[in-house]
């Protein structure tokens, strides 16, 4: 009885915090549980029945195998439970997804019992969550002429799974609520600092927006029970940042519907909506739960006579309404004509939000079923000997003759299944593929755990060459949460076949760092495609996706993704870089050029298709991580021969590190990376297959060359606060120069760290130091700076080459990884604080900057509360730069000068890029 105690007390505890019982997951519980409902004098009896029925978590959990067979003694009567009828077993089982349940229905299908059997089969004919193992069964039992085998596969091979489920209707009426004005960042959503909640559904919905937004929200469904409350972003794009299913599930929470009666907190079908419709890594999310995503347009670039943008006195385009979507409007969505209305007033064409996948996503209640019956269909099929029947909508399939592919083309039409044979794809086709490399991070990990076991999935797909679990977003403060949380992750995820960060059995040293430099080391093939479960899973080769945990999930599973092959940017580079600039700039002036350029961001929801050519894998990660918060929807960096050589021969020495600190596992998937590299690096130099470039011939969305010679000084990105207009502040738009602060802008904190740091970025900051304490006599920090390593084998190598010597000497903190903090640190000293690799800062989930600072910082986030909270007497502000203006600035108390920032990195070797001397195209195709 004591865990059943145990329960009982933790759902006390629950109810002081406004919460109900934890959906549990423990097997040892639900065998207490079991034992109690067999007992009819158990004072716990009722209790037990309804945890069992209503709050048991599903899938492959241990909870669920015992409920399961359970059950499976209920419909054979060896076990009796008066409120549990043999039907209403069935019932049950048919909510369970996967896993045990799929087991014990298919021991019924299969059994000696003809009326149990048909029973089990009309409810196996509904699920679609089976794998390898179950599939064989089938097949087996078919051939060896079993009748109800051959039933179960007929119906598959139809796909009455899916034929059978009612249809999406016609129109769904939404009542509005502005959830905020300009760019909406996930962090709205699910808060980064509440990370540690995000298994825990009930509880982390707590986090989204305020708990005004809430009561708003609650307020509106009362006043319109029969509409869906639609969250929009005013003036803006939803859901910027990342991709964050912990978000959509917030979402969903508080406005969607229940996904089962039997499982609780678990909801699908929310809407949400922007004027500048959704970020793409979030509408994949919102697909996931059979959402809805909409691009309002309900503000426009206002037109002069001749068909000019008028300018405001900022020089910004003025924008005009076109229609209301204020808080409490009610709309139309019209599934069939794909159009919005308000009333009997036709507002906008929305069929890029209803496209036939989409619709077919909104009628299976998301993308997994969808994916799975596919799957399922194909295999029965197979066995049967038949043609598959049209039942899903055909993948549309865009070629152009004669025309040329970019590089994500190619990398798409290699790695296809299921396309017409032969068919050579173009941007804008749907397609199924296989992927190469799986990241998962700690604080969305657990979440991926639970899809896997809600998809009743128990190995890695062998389709995949390497998974890859992190620590990185839990690195800085190993506190009670972590401790909680962590250990049961990497352990789960061992046993899946992934390669963990830390050892469940610590055998080696936890490595915390940061998951898209391991994943760019990872990555030895620039023909794969990568998924991770963040926005940065941004890698400079291959083409790599940021992807919500659940598709992340889904590809660890079937080892496949599926989406339309993006259109394509190309970005090119003529002139000279200054010797006194460092890349970062780079980066931001490509930003800036293009919207001087093109007066919108055409890089949204697109492939930057950057020709770095003579940049390593490393330096050149510094654009290709920077283009999530273009809103671009990947990117993919050409390369020369040898440059790929050389960052192949990197990731090589890396991936051994990780083998020699004894990180592979059974499968030897490290060597196996290793072995790719080798073959792939012997087919460049042979000139078998040479580094991957887009054709002569191939067609663009856009194509636009970046101007060296005009960067003349740093460049910051500037969340513009105190913007009057609110849709303009925390964007990645407000692009400025150094000498616009004119060095008098106070700066309370600096920030070296994150993904877009590499090796020389600390190497940057070694000499600078030794420069200006040779130049100044002493060096003296008017601000903290904070310097986080992205990885320990950068530290290993600054160690080798004497520079972390140097950064010691600086320093007044330097991380002990035997005695990691477990507690946040609140307050900064004015010197430098050399921190764990990691995230730290830029990810604000354990720490962050003193409420209301200015920082000056390395990182990728500038958004609300993200690194720095606001205090009562200011905003809190994150500015990004480069390295050495954020060493300055922390040295300085202020933004530096021109002549400042000169002086300061004279005679240091920056992160230094010159135009490849030829473009890089390969013939026509």
């Amino acid at each position: 009885m004591s865990l059943y105690l145990d329960y009982l007390k933790e759902i006390e505890k629950r109810k002081t915090e406004g919460l109900h019982p934890k959906p549990i997951d423990s097997g040892e519980l639900v065998a207490e549980i079991i034992s109690q409902i067999k007992d009819p004098a158990n004072e716990h009896r009722a209790d037990s029945l309804n945890f069992l029925i209503y709050n048991t978590l599903p899938g492959t959990t241990s909870a669920a195998g015992e409920k399961a067979r359970f059950l499976e003694e209920i419909i054979l009567g060896t076990s009796v439970a008066e409120e549990i009828t043999p039907t209403f077993a069935f019932e049950l089982l048919s909510h369970m997804k996967g896993g045990a349940s799929i087991e014990v229905l298919l021991n019924l299908a299969l059994g000696e019992s003809a009326e149990t059997a048909q029973q089990a089969a009309k409810v196996l004919k509904t699920q679609v969550f089976l794998y390898e193992a179950d599939m064989e069964r089938l097949k087996t039992a078919f051939e060896s002429g079993n009748a109800i085998a051959k039933d179960i596969l007929e119906s598959y091979a139809k796909a009455e799974f899916f034929t059978s489920l009612p249809e999406v209707p016609g129109e769904i009426n939404v009542v509005t609520y502005i959830a905020g004005e300009g760019d909406i960042s996930t962090d709205l959503l699910s808060p980064g600092n509440q990370a540690h909640s995000r298994s825990d559904r009930e509880l982390h919905g707590k986090c989204m927006i305020s708990p005004e937004a809430q009561s708003a929200i609650q307020a509106l469904q009362k006043i319109h029970p029969d509409k869906s409350v639609m969250l929009v972003a005013e003036k803006g794009t939803m859901g910027v940042g990342s991709s964050r299913m912990s978000g959509v599930n917030n979402v969903a929470l508080w406005t969607g519907r229940q996904a089962s009666p039997y499982v609780p907190f678990v909801n699908i079908a929310p809407i949400v909506a922007g004027t500048n419709g959704i970020s793409p890594i979030f509408l994949t999310t919102v697909d996931v739960t059979g959402g809805i995503g909409l691009d309002l347009q309900n503000w426009v670039k206002k037109k002069d006579a001749e068909g000019n943008n008028v300018l405001n006195e900022a020089g910004d385009p003025v924008l005009e309404q076109v229609y209301s979507v204020e808080t409490g409007t009610v709309l139309t969505i019209n599934t069939k004509a794909k159009k919005l209305f308000q009333g009997e007033t036709e507002l906008i064409d929305i069929s890029k939000a209803l496209t036939p996948q989409k619709l077919e996503f909104i009628k299976a209640g998301g993308s997994y079923a969808i994916v799975f019956g596919k799957k399922l269909q194909t295999f029965a099929a197979k066995t049967l000997g038949i043609t598959a029947p049209t039942v899903f909508a055909p993948s549309k399939e865009i070629s152009h003759p004669g025309q040329g592919l970019t590089a994500v083309e190619k990398i798409f039409n290699k790695n296809a299944v299921g396309t017409t044979p032969g068919l050579v794809l173009h941007a804008g086709s749907d397609v199924r593929v296989e992927v190469n490399i799986v990241g998962s991070q700690d604080t969305t990990g657990l979440m991926t755990s639970q899809e896997l076991e809600a998809m009743a999935a128990k190995t890695i797909s062998p389709i995949v060459d390497a998974g890859y679990q992190s620590g990185c977003h839990t690195a800085s403060v190993w506190d009670q949460k972590s401790k909680n949380n962590i250990p049961k992750l990497m352990s789960f995820m061992n046993n899946f076949g992934l390669i963990t960060a830390r050892d469940p059995e610590d055998k080696y040293h936890a490595m915390t760092d940061v998951i898209h430099k391991v994943l760019n080391d990872l990555t030895v093939d620039e023909w794969a495609i990568i998924i991770g479960g963040d926005s940065h899973t941004r890698m400079s080769k291959g083409v790599a996706f940021g992807a919500d945990s659940g598709t992340v999930a889904l590809a660890l599973a079937t080892g496949e993704a599926t989406m339309p092959i993006p259109e394509s940017v190309k970005v090119t580079f003529k002139g000279e870089l200054k010797p006194y600039m460092d890349f970062r700039d780079v980066v931001h002036a490509t930003q800036l050029q293009m919207l001087k350029k093109f007066g919108n961001n055409i890089f949204q929801g697109r492939i930057i298709e950057v020709h770095l050519g003579t940049l390593p894998a490393d330096q050149a990660f510094t654009f290709t991580d920077w283009t999530a918060e273009m809103k671009a929807k990947a990117s993919i960096c050409i390369s020369q021969d040898e440059t790929l050589i050389q960052s192949l021969e990197i990731a090589k020495g890396r991936i051994q590190i990780m083998i020699d600190k004894g990180m592979d596992n059974k499968s030897q998937v490290l060597q196996g990376l290793i072995d790719i590299a080798n073959k792939r690096i012997a087919e460049i130099r042979s000139g078998e297959k040479p580094a991957l470039t887009p054709d002569a011939n191939a067609k663009y969305a856009a194509e636009f060359v970046v101007d060296l010679d005009i960067i003349d000084e740093p460049m910051i990105a500037d969340p513009d606060v105190n913007n009057e207009d609110v849709s303009k502040r925390y964007t990645h738009d407000v692009i400025r120069a150094l000498s616009f602060y004119e060095g008098k802008k106070e700066i309370d904190l600096g920030f070296v760290g994150s993904c877009m740091v590499h090796k020389d970025d600390l190497k940057i900051v070694s000499k600078m130091l030794a420069n200006l304490e040779k130049q100044q006599g002493k060096v003296e920090f008017q601000a903290p700076l904070v310097v986080a390593a992205p990885t320990y084998n950068i530290i290993d190598e600054l160690k080798a080459e004497g520079d972390w010597d140097i950064l010691q000497k600086y320093s007044g903190f330097e991380f002990d990884d035997n005695a990691p903090k477990g507690t946040a640190r609140t307050e900064y000293q004015n010197m430098m604080y050399l921190e764990r690799p990691g995230c730290n800062l830029c990810m604000g989930n354990q720490e962050k900057a003193e409420k209301g600072d200015t920082v000056m910082a390395t990182s990728t986030r500038l958004f609300q509360g993200r690194v720095v909270e606001d205090s009562d007497r200011k905003k809190g502000e994150s500015l990004l730069s480069s390295t050495p203006v954020v060493v300055l600035s922390a040295i300085l108390g202020r933004t530096p000068s021109l002549e400042e920032y000169k002086a300061s990195v004279q005679g240091i070797d920056l992160t230094s890029f010159t135009p490849p001397a030829e473009a890089m195209v390969a013939a026509a195709s």
